[in-house]
């Protein structure tokens, strides 16, 4: 029994009743349990209870939220999400942080400290995180499932990126144009479209690039490096775009059709040229004439007719050509090839071009008509004369005539 003394002696003795009561009563709850043979549950109870009354006091609620914390430093820590308080700065950059530990590991990216090295491949990194993430490309373990489609992925960062191709959602929204993007790093790539940033320096030619992965496929073009090989043939190559766009060669796959007239391409590049034969669209302009071509391959090829370049010539004869298609053509007047034949008659022609134009012989095709009469010829060459017809146009004059009689090409 325990005795309490205050001035009062009626509320001393009244105390003393009260606790001797609870005593008693107190015993003879543990008699009861004892006699019923479940006293180390009772005990067992009443000790897990005083835990749960000793953690309830330790907890730190969040007032601006339902999250709580076991100890106060890991509250303080959290609520400067709500106060936005970062009080750690980079004495390098400037940068500030919320805690002491996300500064050291910014700091990392000043120093070039990378404690945390694998010990299956001995790559560094700044994080024990990162290189957790990292060892999982050699074990194979991907311990994050997509709950949607059974996908799975070594990080839980990526299974969220991934998520979003399922939810649709776009978080991450350009403050300049109002684009949104599903990861971070596309907006802050995208970013640099509007600031011109190119953080990403080839060591080896000085060259810039705006993201990571655009300056290691161009240092390939140093190292020679060609890390994608095709099933199919063996051919190696520089990225898994080409790669792709090579494999339609074998599966002969077609997945870009124009919308105006149907035909398809391999590749978005081949459907964009063509397409401007639809919309006549010409962006590539001659500096030289002003005049306008639908790819810059054929621009190039006509400033030469400007600059008199022939950078092809033949080895057989000596003559310069303007392209290696017109080399290749001239090449088989020497070693006869005539590769183009004919499904009708079984002529055989060395250009393309020949080819076509012979076709219409079968087909009685005339694609093209003189716009001052309507009469349709077979080709083009026939067309300009006749529009000499019109125009009066005499271009071929002789030498040994007084009056430079002129002639007609039949």
């Amino acid at each position: 029994m325990v005795s309490v003394k205050l001035e009062d002696c009626s509320q001393t003795l009244e105390l003393n009743v009260n606790i001797k009561d609870e005593e008693e009563e107190e015993e003879k709850k543990i008699r009861t349990t004892v006699s019923h043979g479940d006293h180390l549950e009772t005990f067992s109870t009443s000790r897990e209870q005083k835990q749960e009354d000793q953690r309830a006091k330790r907890s730190h609620h969040c007032p601006h939220c339902e999250e709580i914390f076991p100890f106060l430093s890991k509250l303080k820590i959290h609520l400067k999400i709500h106060t936005g308080e970062k009080p750690y700065s980079c004495s390098n950059c400037g940068k500030c942080f919320k805690t002491t530990t996300q500064l050291k590991l910014h700091q990392r990216t000043h120093t070039g400290e990378k404690p945390y090295s694998c010990s299956d491949c001995g790559k560094c990194f700044k994080t024990s995180t990162v290189l957790k993430r990292h060892q999982r490309t050699h074990t194979g373990e991907k311990p994050y499932s997509c709950s949607d489609c059974g996908k799975s992925f070594k990080s839980s960062n990526e299974l969220k990126a991934h998520q979003r191709t399922h939810t649709g959602e776009k978080p991450y929204v350009c403050s300049d144009c109002g684009t949104s993007f599903s990861q971070l790093s596309h907006l802050k790539s995208h970013e640099r479209i509007h600031t011109g940033e190119k953080p990403y320096v080839c060591s080896d030619c000085g060259l810039r690039f705006s993201r990571l992965g655009t300056l290691k496929t161009h240092q390939r073009i140093h190292t020679g490096e060609k890390p994608y090989s095709c099933t199919d043939c063996g051919k190696y190559f520089t990225t898994s775009t080409d790669l792709k766009v090579h494999q339609r060669t074998h599966t002969g796959e077609k997945p870009y059709s124009c919308s105006d007239c149907g035909k398809c391409f391999k590749t978005s590049k081949e459907i964009k040229v063509h397409q401007r034969t639809h919309t006549g669209e010409k962006p590539y302009s001659c500096s030289d004439c002003g005049k306008c071509f639908t790819t810059s391959t054929d621009l190039k090829f006509h400033q030469k007719t400007h600059t008199g370049e022939k950078p092809y010539s033949c080895s057989d004869c000596g003559k310069g050509f303007k392209t290696s298609n017109k080399l290749k053509v001239h090449q088989r007047t020497h070693t006869g090839e005539k590769p183009y034949v004919c499904s009708d008659c079984g002529t055989s022609f060395s250009q393309l071009s020949n080819l076509k134009s012979h076709g219409r012989i079968h087909t009685g095709e005339k694609p093209y008509s003189c716009s001052n009469c309507g009469k349709c010829f077979k080709t083009s060459t026939v067309l300009t004369v006749h529009q000499r017809t019109h125009t009066g146009e005499k271009p071929y004059s002789c030498s040994d005539c007084v009056n430079a009689s002129q002639h007609q090409l039949s």
